[in-house]
This record gives C-alpha cells, sequence and structure tokens, in this order.
C-alpha cells in the first residue's frame, strides 16, 4: 500500500507541516511519495531528503533568510528571492531531485502561460524556489524558459498530480478559510485575497484525501509568523496526534468504513 503525503503552501504556517509530519512518523506513517507546494515545497524537499522534522524546525529557527533577500524595486516584485538558492543547497548540497530518499513533485505557476508547471527530476533548488515565489512580494524566477511564481497560485493542494500513484493520501493543509487574526499589511492583505481564490478550486481536491489534516488553530497566524515557528509546528503537532488517536483512524493513516 502506498501513501502520498500533499503539503499545501500559507507561509510560515508551513512550518505546520513539520509538526504533523513529526505525529505521522510516530504513528508510523512515512510516506511513499510527496506532492507539495509553496512553503510546503521547503518542507516537503527537507523531509524527502532525510532531515527529520524536529531537525528542520531548528534549521528554520536558527537560519535568517532575511540577509539572502535583497531588494527587487523596478523589477517585477519587491524582494528578489533567488539569493535564497544558497541556502538550499547547504541543506541539499547535491541539489537534485535524484538526491532525494523519498520521490518528491513540486508545482509552480507559469505567470505568462497561466499554467501549472511541475518538476520531480533534475535540479532542485530553483523549482523550489519558484514554487514559494509569492507573486507581487518576490520577483519571478526562470526556469526551463518559464517565468514562475508560486504554485499555490492554481493549486495549492496538488493531489492530482500523484493520486494515481498512491493507496492513501493525506492532505496536510495549512490554510484555514477562516481567520482570527487582523491584517495589519498590505502584503497579508494580499495574500488573504489570493487564500480566497485558492479556497473555492481548492474544495474538490480537499475531498480526494483519504485523510485531511487542516488545524484550525492555525487561523490564528499571519502568514510572516516566522518567529512563531515552535508554536506553529506544535500546532500541527498536537492537532494531528489527537486525530491519529481517535477512534475513526487507524495507523495507515486510512479512516474505518
Amino acid at each position: 500500500m502506498k501513501t502520498a503525503l500533499v503539503l499545501s503552501g500559507g507561509g510560515a504556517r508551513g512550518i505546520a507541516h513539520l509538526g504533523v509530519i513529526q505525529a505521522l512518523f510516530e504513528k508510523g506513517i512515512k510516506p511513499d511519495l510527496i506532492s507539495a507546494t509553496s512553503s510546503g515545497a521547503f518542507v516537503g524537499a527537507m523531509v524527502a531528503y532525510g532531515y527529520q522534522p524536529q531537525d528542520i524546525l531548528e534549521k528554520i529557527i536558527q537560519t535568517s533568510f532575511y540577509p539572502y533577500l535583497r531588494p527587487g524595486f523596478g523589477a517585477n516584485g519587491l524582494l528578489q528571492m533567488k539569493r535564497i538558492e544558497t541556502v538550499i543547497r547547504q541543506y541539499i548540497p547535491e541539489n537534485s531531485f535524484e538526491s532525494l530518499q523519498i520521490p518528491l513533485v513540486l508545482n509552480a505557476t507559469d505567470i505568462i502561460s497561466g499554467e501549472t508547471v511541475l518538476f520531480r527530476e533534475g535540479e532542485l533548488a530553483l523549482p523550489l524556489l519558484a514554487s514559494c515565489c509569492i507573486p507581487g512580494l518576490f520577483s519571478p524566477i526562470k526556469v526551463n524558459g518559464h517565468d514562475l511564481v508560486d504554485g499555490g497560485v492554481l493549486n495549492n493542494l496538488p493531489v492530482e498530480y500523484i493520486e494515481q500513484e498512491a493507496d492513501v493520501i493525506i492532505g496536510s493543509h495549512c490554510n484555514p478559510f477562516s481567520l482570527d487574526k487582523p491584517l495589519r499589511t498590505t502584503t497579508e492583505i494580499v495574500y488573504r485575497s489570493l487564500i480566497l481564490a485558492m479556497h473555492a478550486k481548492n474544495r474538490e481536491r480537499l475531498k480526494k484525501c483519504t485523510l485531511l489534516i487542516e488545524p484550525p488553530a492555525l487561523n490564528k497566524f499571519g502568514i510572516f509568523d516566522f518567529r512563531k515557528a515552535k508554536a506553529l509546528y506544535d500546532v500541527g503537532y498536537s492537532y494531528t496526534r489527537e486525530l491519529l488517536n481517535a477512534e475513526n483512524v487507524i495507523w495507515t493513516g486510512k479512516p474505518k468504513p
């Protein structure tokens, strides 16, 4: 029986995926393949490479990404993201999908053609960054002739790219529709608008998950709450533990009939 793990985008809220995965691991549930986008792409790549969730959390807490972001005024985004490639290469020095222990599929959005572009082989770092590239905030990243932005623009829960390869699909969705946090900045308002637009598209994808993990408490966090990394991890971990311990879920992650 093959198990696929699907990880959504969500900015800093994507850190909650690490807590979700830790709880799954403790229950003996490990994915045979991963499909991920945006911040979920970073988590997915690190887990697929072989890092443990708690180790990834420590790396996020210890690493300041801001020195690697340079202003992009005059370009197509406020910040240039490509310099973070240096950090990714430190974590995954082989810089290839082939170096991963778990097969990984990433999706990004071609901002010119309006089509989804998939990656599952070859160079890893640039496709990963492209999948995380929030439009307007970051300039598009060019990969293989495509001008790419955040994969979540067209598909923020990329289930369909792996559904024919798996018997069990576990979806970790870190963008609850409700919101319990005031929107303080223009960027947060823009991203919230993107979430609302994505919500309608995701309804059918949510139904395709054998097990959907969507911690409601994530609505208290914003997309830039990286300083609350430990709290985000804990929300994902505690919610998933309770869910897996419920009577209607067996150890495979597949709900009982």
